[in-house]
Formats: C-alpha cells, sequence, structure tokens
C-alpha cells in the first residue's frame, strides 16, 4: 500500500519549499490535503509527481511547485473570497479553502465539477463550492472577488471576467509565451488590472481563453 503521508511529505521538501514558499499556511494545506484522492484512481500513483497531470483532454492539474507559488504570489488572507477557475477534481479550490474565507470554484466539465463537489464534500471543506459554467465567463452572481486563480494557460483574460475582480484584489494566470509560459499577476486599481511577472510555469491553453483569429484580406 503506498504511503502518501510520507509522500505529501516529500513532495512539500522537494518541490515546493525549494521553490521559495516558505508561507506557514501553504505548507499546512498542501501537506494536509491528500492530492491522491483528487485525481482519477489511474493517476493516484502519479499524483505526487512534479508535472502538470491531465485530468480530462481540456483540464490539468497543476503540478505542486505552481499551484504553491501562485498562492504565495497571490497573497491569500483568510478573510478574502477567491474565484478558482479549472479546478478540475477539486484540488486546488481544497488548498485554497484552507487560506481563504470561502472558495467559488468553477469547472465547465460538468462530469468533474460534480466529482469535484463531492471530494471537497468527502474531506470536509464546507467553505468551496463548485459552480458549473464557461471558465471565460467566472460565475457573476457572488462577484466581487478579492482573489482569482486560473488553472491553465491563457492568451487573454476577458475583460468581462476582469470585472468581477474587486477593486485592490488580485489574479493569477499562466500567460502562454511561446514554449514557456509565464505567470503574472494582475492588480486591480481604480477599475484596471496592471500585470506583473512573477515565475515561469507552463499549462495548456485554454480554450475560452484565445485570442481572437484575425483574418487578414
Amino acid at each position: 500500500m503506498a504511503d502518501f503521508q510520507a509522500r505529501r511529505t516529500m513532495m512539500v521538501d522537494t518541490q515546493v519549499r525549494p521553490s521559495d514558499v516558505t508561507k506557514f499556511p501553504i505548507i499546512d494545506a498542501m501537506l494536509s490535503i491528500p492530492r491522491e484522492a483528487f485525481v482519477p484512481s489511474s493517476l493516484r500513483e502519479a499524483a505526487y509527481v512534479g508535472e502538470n497531470l491531465m485530468l480530462s483532454p481540456e483540464r490539468v492539474m497543476l503540478e505542486p511547485r505552481t499551484l504553491a507559488k501562485m498562492l504565495d504570489a497571490l497573497d491569500v488572507q483568510p478573510h478574502e473570497v477567491m474565484l478558482d477557475l479549472g479546478c478540475g477534481l477539486g484540488y486546488s479550490a481544497a488548498v485554497a479553502a484552507r487560506l481563504a474565507d470561502f472558495v467559488v470554484a468553477v469547472e465547465s466539465d460538468a462530469d468533474l465539477a460534480d466529482d469535484a463537489q463531492t471530494n471537497l464534500s468527502d474531506h470536509g471543506i464546507d467553505n468551496a463550492a463548485v459552480m458549473v459554467n464557461p471558465l471565460e465567463d467566472g460565475c457573476a452572481k457572488s462577484a466581487p472577488y478579492d482573489l482569482m486563480m486560473i488553472h491553465g494557460a491563457v492568451e487573454v483574460v476577458p475583460d468581462s471576467l476582469l470585472d468581477q475582480l474587486k477593486d485592490g484584489g488580485r489574479i493569477a494566470a499562466i500567460f502562454a509565451d511561446g514554449a514557456l509560459g509565464t505567470v503574472r499577476i494582475g492588480i486591480k486599481a481604480h477599475g484596471r488590472v496592471s500585470w506583473r511577472y512573477a515565475f515561469n510555469a507552463g499549462a495548456p491553453i485554454l480554450g475560452g481563453f484565445r485570442k481572437p483569429k484575425e483574418f487578414a484580406l
């Protein structure tokens, strides 16, 4: 029988801490949430590897380092509400729920969303809820949010989604940038979001976040 607790500790010690993630709440959350319970049964043995895991043709679970560094860069506070876009089977929402006041997780794949909600309930996480919606549409009925996190690469972030972010709020996204993606943190001030570079990471581009194709005559 696999010792997933030991693997969880090794993940934190070899992937998270060496990436300069030292905030105790993030370390504690990643040590506490059983990552293997939030992947398909066929991927349980791979749950702690340092790479993105394909959950479906459209969705990945981001590698532990990327998720930890995104949460670190967002500087999540205990009173804040987060919009978690592309939550897959719920792992990111489970980790974020240990840091934030409440997490609204959005998943466009209804089957993934159902399983994510079940996973969160099975682990007693009652301050996160999963909604089925196109990721690029967010969840306007619960807006505005203090924080947003997108699990997959983007070429553009729609203004309609950024409108759901509070003034003073932060968003983390992986921008597709050639072969290597870059995570940027956006901070909203006076109705506009300014982006800054955080670190490099890669993921597949999400369908709703591609640049419109330009047609030339």
